[in-house]
């Protein structure tokens, strides 16, 4: 039995034959023939796979994410995925932003580069970003605007740096740009060249808080809906610098030194809905504010105000269609509540809206 088995597998190995090399694409019809393609092989032990796009040392990549916060670079790094869509360098060491940084990155949606050491960027760091939408660079140490920004770009964060201008051909062309954000600069109302933003068709929000500016810049884009001027050094609203702006809808301009508000200025932003001129310098309720149909919040605390008229808020009679407030302050103003008459806040229809109190 055992002559027999032998007998048979020598037969087996000498039918086989010997092993004989084809030609390079023979393997290549063989998958072709069987259905599999050559991305559905398996790879052979010692093998080499294509590589992709690869991952910073130390960042973290994830559905064309790059995160690389927090890790004390002193520097962008080098071989970043050119797929890359957000890249986040916030909390780092970088100081400086060359041209060749961002060379590969044509799908780059978002960049983010708060909290670092930066105090100057190459003129063309930014040119290859043909479809950046937001640019962060608050907290850090620029003096001046980035130049030539990508024309795709619709919101720009700079406060907390130490800008001292704002030049108009810094924006020219950005016709996409929605927001921007300059707070926290030792900006002077000199540094900002007139009409700076004027190019700019969809600029919706614009934020300059925290600075020295003395009054409203000029020349803005009638396109704003929300203008913060808050924690400034403006002493006067006239109507000037106000004018035109048709669609704006909030106003911030508390914490400055406003004594008064020129007559007439109000009737430049028709539909205004929210006020902001807590803690100033007033004398008495801006004028104007009866004939607003669409005024909503009206913050006056914190003034010196001694006196509120029967039609400062509502227009004359009870039957003009006008928007109800939701909220008016006057508490902390020498007026004495009830010296002001019931029917001044006869378009309020709810009680909690007014807050009154004693002038301390």
């Amino acid at each position: 039995m055992k002559a027999t088995l032998i007998f048979l597998l020598l037969a087996q190995i000498s039918w086989a034959g010997p092993f004989q090399q084809r030609g390079l694409f023979d393997f290549m019809l063989e998958d072709e023939a069987s259905g599999i393609g050559p991305e559905d092989r398996v790879p052979e032990f010692g093998e080499m796979e294509p590589l992709g796009p690869v991952c910073p040392f130390r960042c973290q990549c994830h559905l064309r994410v790059v995160q690389c916060s927090d890790l004390g670079l002193d520097k962008v790094p080098s071989d970043l995925p050119p797929d890359t869509t957000l890249l986040d360098l916030q909390n780092n060491k970088i100081t400086e932003i060359k041209n060749d940084d961002f060379k590969n990155l044509k799908d780059l949606h978002a960049l983010i580069l708060v909290n670092n050491k930066i105090s100057k960027i190459s003129p063309g760091a930014f040119t290859p970003l043909v479809k950046l939408e937001r640019l962060y660079l608050s907290k850090n140490h620029l003096k001046e605007l980035p130049e030539k920004m990508p024309k795709s770009l619709q919101e720009l964060r700079v406060h907390e740096n130490e800008i001292t201008k704002v030049r108009k051909a810094v924006f020219n062309g950005l016709n996409e740009m929605i927001v921007i954000e300059l707070g926290t600069n030792p900006l002077k109302s000199s540094g900002i060249e007139n009409g700076a933003f004027q190019g700019m068709k969809k600029l919706s929000y614009i934020r300059i808080a925290d600075t020295n500016i003395t009054s409203i810049p000029q020349g803005l884009p009638p396109s704003l809906t929300e203008l913060h001027l808050d924690n400034n050094k403006i002493t006067k609203v006239d109507a000037a610098s106000l004018k035109g702006l048709n669609n704006l809808a909030k106003l911030g301009l508390s914490f400055n030194s406003i004594s008064s508000v020129e007559n007439g200025s109000l009737a430049n932003t028709p539909h205004l809905r929210e006020l902001h001129l807590n803690n100033n310098k007033l004398l008495r309720v801006p004028g104007g504010l009866a004939e607003h149909k669409y005024i909503q919040v009206v913050y006056l605390h914190n003034n010196n105000i001694s006196a509120v008229g029967a039609n400062d808020f509502c227009p004359p009679g009870y039957n003009t269609k006008k928007a109800s407030y939701s909220g008016v302050s006057l508490f902390s103003n020498p007026v004495q509540y009830w010296e002001i008459q019931p029917s001044t806040f006869r378009c309020v229809y709810v009680r909690s809206a007014i807050q009154l109190g004693n002038f301390k």
